[in-house]
């Protein structure tokens, strides 16, 4: 059997997969990616790219294609809904000095996937293959073996490596039985866009607006869209007992909005999906000639955008260290130090950082509630706080920190 000593199979054409992919092609590493579904989803999940991930996605030459389709978001809001009083406002461009992009780039990530497939895949080293489903995955000293069926039929694929971009639900790491720590939110989360322009309404909003409130808070954001005028995203939690009947019935989604941002006749509404919600780590992202990145190693819930950019933070420090294995010849150990940085950041940033905005923002108790409010009043009034806060928001200090680890 031929053993292609130069080709790394990627499971998941989803952002991360598709970075992943276009990372490793940079440094003549051929690579085939496999993607279950039959094109690009265009599925309405992460939308904010953080200054740290613009700045790797600089470096593969992908900014100057979507910053011009996205929407900059230099400022986010936090605010009290019960009494609609901003609690802090972040300023990115107070950055400036460490960031190439002192901004968030508001950007669907569907059309992140479809950009670098439509620009850079399908070259003969570039292989995007949609319509083609992992079955099984098969280890030997100096190889991997994958079983894929596709539209012709089941097919037999070996490479070096293979690394699972395929969601938390990872057919990758399930077939390592690598156990996936964590736990479920009892509440689902709904999200609903609306062609309604919140600015017009409320033209104190930022592009980024976290409101807090005690019985059902929400994350208010924009996004560019297809059409004219682009989208709002409005992200609530399900409330206990609620059915999903109701909560994706048309009367259900009126009366959530008109609940927090009232206005006369009904909102338009683009489109309205319900979700579960995990906080899980991955036990290890690396099993031999099997890795993990994205969503199938680690999983948060959506406040603060954070998602996407951890997952293509693993994916370009994996890059860098597979290079190295591949064609420098270094140790394969520097796959176990792959696994210790971003199994770091990903627990002790994100997990954390994503798991405190959510406490932050339904917290009950009307005394804790002022104190977390005058807290980020404090941080927002002193220019060296705020700059280390959004260094957090941003995952800059994730990357300082987990980068350090040996």
């Amino acid at each position: 059997m031929q053993v292609h000593k130069n080709r790394v199979l990627i499971v998941g054409a989803g952002p991360v997969g598709m970075v992943c992919a276009l990372a490793l092609n940079r440094q003549g590493i051929e690579v085939i990616v496999f993607e279950q579904e039959p094109a690009p989803v265009r599925d309405q999940r992460a939308a904010s790219i953080h200054p740290t991930t613009l700045e790797m996605l600089d470096k593969l030459n992908v900014t100057e294609a979507i910053i011009p389709g996205g929407l900059v978001s230099e400022t986010y809001q936090y605010r009290d809904r019960q009494s609609d009083e901003l609690i802090a406002q972040f300023d990115l461009r107070d950055l400036k000095d460490e960031f190439k992009f002192p901004f968030v780039l508001q950007y669907e990530q569907y059309k992140l996937t479809r950009d670098i497939a439509a620009r850079y895949a399908n070259e003969s080293d570039f292989d995007v293959r949609f319509s083609h489903q992992v079955l099984s995955i098969f280890e030997a000293e100096d190889r991997i073996e994958l079983e894929v069926q596709g539209p012709d039929g089941p097919q037999k694929h070996v490479g070096a490596y293979v690394i699972g971009c395929d969601g938390g639900r990872s057919t990758v790491r399930k077939s390592a039985k690598i156990a996936f720590e964590g736990f479920t939110y009892e509440e689902n989360f709904v999200k609903i866009a609306t062609k309604f322009d919140f600015q017009t309404a409320h033209p104190q909003y930022a592009y980024r607006n976290y409101f807090s409130d005690p019985d059902e808070w929400c994350n208010l954001f924009k996004v560019r869209g297809e059409g004219e005028g682009g989208l709002w995203r409005a992200i609530f939690p399900t409330l206990p007992g609620e059915s999903l009947e109701l909560t994706v019935s048309p009367e259900g989604i009126q009366k959530r909005l008109q609940k927090f941002f009232p206005k006369e006749g009904d909102y338009e509404i683009s489109y309205a999906n319900v979700y579960g919600v995990s906080q899980r780590v991955a036990e290890t992202f690396r099993a031999g000639r099997i890795l993990l990145a994205g969503d199938s190693a680690h999983v948060n819930n959506p406040i603060g955008g954070m998602g996407m950019n951890g997952g293509i933070h693993d994916v370009i420090n994996l890059a860098e260290k597979l290079t190295k294995v591949m064609h420098e010849k270094s140790d394969d150990k520097l796959l176990d130090r792959y696994s210790r940085q971003r199994r770091h950041a990903a627990t002790a940033f994100v997990q954390a950082q994503t798991i405190a905005n959510k406490k932050m923002l339904e917290e009950k108790d009307e005394g804790a509630r002022q104190i977390k409010f005058d807290e980020m009043k404090r941080v927002a009034a002193d220019r060296e706080l705020a700059r280390e806060f959004m260094r957090r928001a941003s995952l800059l200090e994730s990357l300082r920190t987990a980068n350090g680890i040996e």
